[in-house]
């Protein structure tokens, strides 16, 4: 067997398990929207990854009414969408073009009415790619903020929970922003777990906490002092609006879960899924990883995870969770006495801020970064996975996907050697 080839295959039917106009075909088949009442219209908003898909095979079920719609996605998967407007906005950390984005969207829900119906169609990157600042902040402070979280190793809810107290869209902002208009969402998961609240900082649900809890989250790190003057004086202040949330209905279409599911299915018989909850540290991550793999029984076998490590920065190198997740399993791993091959691959196509999707590594790595002149331990601790993986040739690029439902592993395990 190939093993890359193979492993190619199965990061492929992942990606397609999540695809998302089929999810969403699939959404509107089982539960028919309600439409707008009598002079209303449809309002779209579609936001992420995977807005450009969604917003397509939507614009083509709604019908009956005028429809009015906004795509914001990431440069990588912008395209035209005929009957909307669409804006490519920066990620993982805000830009002007999401700051202009954020805007757009706020003003056309703030003219929805009693008699519209809106429709928000929320996918994996949504929180980087529609930033719009509370009163008093400006998208600069925020983009600090998203670097700080992301240099310290915060994990993606913790990182949620901080961005809905600093935005007028997050933490159920869509929704106070839209009524009395009633809003239906369709939502594409990138979260373990799948806590709405936390899928693009959850714009249709409530928030995952306070500002207090975002202040000790801060200090428990000792960011709180890095944060800029406005940020840490607008989180002091306790929250202004506490009426409760306009109800609103959420349909979760696609998740992790399900990619890790079409990976076993496409493998057969040899593949079992190890963890679904492969997150918190990368090294802790490479670890899980290299003890399933010492007790794996000794015939060929496929090994599935899926989940959304962190990465603390310690170096000044380029890569990203899965490329140094790969890095660190490559390094670590010991003889087996058989074949191996790991592949840890973003669904989205894109890890870190890089064009690479992952790693896929093997047991000659390490041979192949110090034949091409590297020097492997010191590249992991600098944090520069993308350039060792480069030497080894083992960087797994798709290009974008126009998905995101997180981060999936495949070990490959040959026969044990008799």
């Amino acid at each position: 067997m190939d093993m890359r080839a193979e492993a190619t295959r199965l990061f492929q039917a992942a990606v397609r398990a999540a695809d998302p106009a089929g999810a969403l075909k699939r959404a509107f088949r089982d539960i028919p929207v309600q439409p707008p009442s009598a002079g209303g219209g449809w309002s779209l908003v579609a936001v992420g990854k995977a807005a450009v898909p969604m917003a397509e095979e939507a614009l083509g079920q709604l019908s009956g009414a005028p429809v009015r719609a906004l795509v914001i996605t990431n440069y990588e998967n912008a395209r035209p969408v005929a009957g909307a407007r669409v804006m490519a906005s920066g990620h993982p950390v805000p830009d002007e073009n999401g700051a202009e984005a954020g805007a757009a969207v706020t003003a056309l829900l703030e003219a929805a009415t009693a008699a519209d119906r809106v429709i928000a169609l929320i996918s994996g990157g949504g929180s980087a790619l529609l930033p719009a600042p509370a009163p008093g902040l400006t998208l600069a402070d925020k983009a600090a903020v998203n670097r700080l979280l992301l240099a310290h190793g915060y994990a993606i809810t913790e990182i949620n929970l901080i961005r809905q107290q600093l935005s007028r869209l997050k933490g159920g902002g869509m929704l106070r922003l839209a009524a009395p208009a009633p809003v239906e969402a369709f939502i594409l998961s990138d979260v373990i777990g799948d806590d709405l609240r936390a899928i693009a900082s959850g714009p249709t649900v409530a928030p995952l906490g306070t500002r207090a809890d975002a202040r000790r989250l801060l200090e428990a790190r000792g960011v709180w002092a890095e944060l800029p003057a406005a940020v840490r004086a607008h989180l002091e202040v306790p929250e202004t609006n506490t009426a409760p949330l306009p109800l609103a209905r959420n349909r979760l279409i696609g998740s992790n879960r399900k990619s890790l599911d079409a990976i076993a299915e496409t493998c057969g018989s040899e593949a079992e899924i190890i963890s679904d909850r492969l997150t918190g540290d990368v090294g802790d991550a490479a670890g899980e990883v290299i003890a399933a793999a010492r007790r794996a029984g000794p015939g060929a076998s496929c090994l599935i995870f899926g989940g959304e490590t962190t990465v603390i920065l310690k170096g000044t190198g380029r890569g990203g969770r899965n490329q140094e997740l790969a890095l660190r399993v490559a390094l670590a791993m010991p003889d087996l006495g058989r074949d191996w091959l790991f592949l840890s691959g973003g669904t989205d196509g894109r890890d870190g801020p890089t064009d690479a999707a992952g790693g896929m590594v093997d047991a000659g790595t390490r041979a192949r970064i110090v034949a091409a002149g590297g020097d492997p331990e010191a590249l992991l601790a600098e944090n520069d996975s993308n350039r060792a993986l480069a030497l080894a040739g083992d960087l797994f690029v798709t290009g974008a996907t126009g998905t995101n439902v997180a981060d999936v592993q495949i070990l490959l395990l040959g026969p044990r050697a008799q």
